[in-house]
């Protein structure tokens, strides 16, 4: 048995966090959506990679960490969050303020998980509309031989 400290293992690895990045703004480029940028969380809610396509607009990583943090907060893919915010506006504005505003219930944000269902991390993407952003997520958790979790069944 080795005594060197192999450090915490927190849900998704930096290889698959750059996999997801890199294979997302891939499928943005080639559907012909504008610039994106990708927010990757590891289950405990540490950013594990961002990456913000040149011309991206001023907020994006900050709408793309929402998302991603809003699902991963909530354990419900940003669908599902969606439909919460029409049916609980009261609920997710509470959400909102505890989460110092860093909740954005809208697709674009999807839970990652292994084969066994585990919850690896989460990610965020913004830069086109909400659906388109939510195409590019699952293309890049799909490249990454994961499974999205979206909110839908």
């Amino acid at each position: 048995m080795s005594t060197k400290p192999l450090g915490a293992v927190n849900g998704l690895t930096l290889a698959q966090a750059e996999r997801i990045t890199d294979a997302a703004i891939a499928k943005g480029r080639e559907i012909g959506l504008l610039p994106l940028t990708v927010v990757v969380l590891d289950a405990g809610g540490h950013v594990k990679v961002t990456k913000r396509e040149d011309g991206a607009s001023l907020l994006r990583p900050e709408i793309a960490h929402g998302k991603a943090y809003g699902a991963l907060a909530m354990g419900l893919g940003g669908r599902e969050l969606a439909r919460r915010s029409q049916s609980m506006p009261g609920f997710m504005n509470a959400l909102s303020d505890l989460a110092a505003g860093a909740a954005v219930p809208v697709p674009g944000g999807v839970l990652v998980r292994d084969a066994a269902g585990a919850l690896l991390g989460a990610v965020g993407i913004s830069g086109d509309v909400s659906v388109q952003d939510e195409v590019a997520a699952l293309a890049g958790i799909e490249a990454a031989g994961l499974f999205a979790d979206t909110g839908d069944a």
